[in-house]
């Protein structure tokens, strides 16, 4: 299609210097990503003169240069006469004008091109913000759902600990536990605790934390309240509540009732108004107070709940948290035994096993219970002896060696026993109450207790026996190598211990009980 209107003024405007001029232009516009050029000549130095080229998008760029060369050739068959010119096919023009197409430095198509841009940019956000809705929606889901599976969880949780708790024991032909252990009504708890009132906080440890509570009829309960984030699960729950309801001896701590209602666990015990044996041996006035009689009944009655345990109850019990702070004190200081959380039973002749989830506190670990998992009733036997070394000086294992002596409890009373001072291992306040040969035996019955090799420590019945005969000869105990230093190292879980806490491996251990 040609579309011609004005002829040249003179002839051979059109020459061989304008088509060299358009054919740059051709060059150029066939090369830009619109296809597109437009340029201003000067025709005999004084005339101006405007090119355009163009090309459709739907070709290569040759083609372009093609098509726009084709057709600055048909200029000789139809135009040289005419001053301005027109040239189109469905896929390129060339044109020659005498005035300006566009203003300089502007674009065909401009505000087409803009409202372009701006259609792809509003495209851009409204995709970006369906996306993000989109995540947010699908998070939210996906968190509702894993927040009810895990609430459903808990639900079957602690329908799995009802039935464990209330069906019969098979193994055992155990009678149910209903009928030793009742479950007490959290309304009845929380009127006795004053809504778990700060004021009648007890302590606060790794189960969580312990109230004392006053029943309807004057009665004084302890209330050990698991938390939502408490280390100890409700496997430990269970076993305690199991456990310890098929236990009865004097020297052991008496489980109540117990509680799961309203995502509550709660273990409800007789009440203890002298606290436990930790807090008695670190407060000084109540530590001057507990006189040696009064220790050694502690020593006897904690060996004969031991003695309950391994020997004489319905079940073969390894307690394995044996400690000062699970030594609780009723009113007449005798003894009783605590927190069966980590307990395991055996039966049969069962003697020993191990496990991969080391458990316990830092101090009272037998060696190979805290090197290899390997737990035995002797692994308690060494906790008690390490419990009757801190009866008689008045120290704590676990905190012992921060002090000026540097080493642990056990090789500092392995040191004044070897060299014939046992009576220096000896806590002050006792000196005056004490019956010194007295003393020295049971120094030498907590050596033996915490020696290295297990097969070398006495069974807890020969310990009793010990203790209550004033005519057996004792063996010679052997130097304990293994103890808690400075330079003790994490077991599995757990962290050393400190100078400001007592550290329990995996944290499993209930904190120091306050009276009120």
């Amino acid at each position: 299609m040609f579309d011609s209107t004005q002829n040249f003024t003179s002839a051979g405007e059109f020459d061989s210097d304008a088509r060299i001029l358009m054919n740059g232009l051709i060059q150029m516009g066939s090369k830009t990503p619109l296809m597109f050029g437009t340029h201003m000549f000067n025709i005999n130095g004084t005339q101006r003169r405007y090119g355009w080229v163009q090309c459709s998008r739907d070709i290569t760029s040759e083609e372009c240069r093609t098509c726009l060369s084709n057709m600055l050739d048909d200029v000789e068959n139809c135009c040289m006469e005419k001053r301005v010119w027109r040239i189109f096919s469905p896929s390129c023009v060339v044109m020659y004008e005498t005035q300006p197409f566009l203003l300089a430095g502007t674009q065909p198509d401009a505000p087409a091109q803009q409202k372009e841009k701006k259609r792809k940019q509003k495209d851009t956000i409204l995709i970006i913000i369906i996306v993000v809705t989109a995540m947010v929606v699908a998070l939210l889901a996906f968190s509702t759902f894993y927040y009810r599976c895990l609430e459903r969880k808990k639900d079957e949780k602690e329908m799995q600990i009802l039935d464990a708790i209330f069906s019969p024991d098979e193994t055992n032909n155990e009678e149910n536990v209903n009928s030793d252990l009742p479950m007490m009504p959290l309304s009845t708890i929380l009127k006795s605790t004053h809504n778990f009132s700060d004021k009648y906080k007890l302590g606060e440890g790794g189960f969580g934390t312990v109230y004392k509570g006053v029943l309807a009829d004057g009665r004084e309960i302890a209330v050990k309240r698991l938390s939502k984030t408490s280390v100890q699960g409700v496997e430990e729950f269970k076993n305690e509540v199991m456990l310890i309801a098929k236990l009865q001896h004097r020297n052991l701590v008496r489980l109540l009732a117990f509680c799961i209602e309203q995502n509550e666990k709660l273990l409800i015990y007789e009440y203890m108004p002298n606290s436990s044996l930790n807090f008695q041996l670190r407060d000084l006035v109540k530590g001057a107070q507990l006189d040696w009689k009064q220790r050694l009944n502690i020593i006897n009655g904690i060996a004969k709940g031991l003695l309950y345990l391994h020997e004489d109850s319905r079940l073969r019990v390894i307690h394995r948290d044996l400690k000062a702070s699970n030594i609780l004190l009723d009113h007449e200081m005798n003894p009783k035994i605590s927190d069966f959380g980590l307990a395991r039973t055996f039966g049969g002749d069962q003697g020993e096993s191990n496990t991969m989830r080391v458990v316990g506190t830092y101090g009272y670990m037998a060696p190979e219970y805290a090197i290899e998992g390997l737990f035995s009733v002797k692994s308690d036997v060494f906790s008690f002896g390490v419990l009757l070394l801190e009866i008689i000086s008045g120290k704590r294992n676990n905190r012992f060696y921060l002090s000026e002596h540097g080493q642990s409890l056990l090789t500092y009373a392995w040191n004044f026993w070897s060299e014939g001072k046992g009576l220096e291992l000896m806590d002050p306040l006792i000196s005056n109450s004490c019956v010194p040969s007295e003393v020295l035996k049971c120094i030498q019955i907590g050596l033996l207790c915490v020696q290295d090799n297990a097969a070398d420590r006495p069974t807890m019945s020969g310990v009793v026996h010990m203790l209550g005969s004033d005519n057996v000869t004792l063996p010679s105990p052997i130097c304990p190598s293994f103890s808690v230093g400075r330079s003790t190292n994490t077991i599995e879980g757990g962290s050393s211990s400190n100078a400001s806490t007592s550290v329990t491996v995996n944290e499993i251990t209930l904190s120091e009980v306050l009276p009120r």
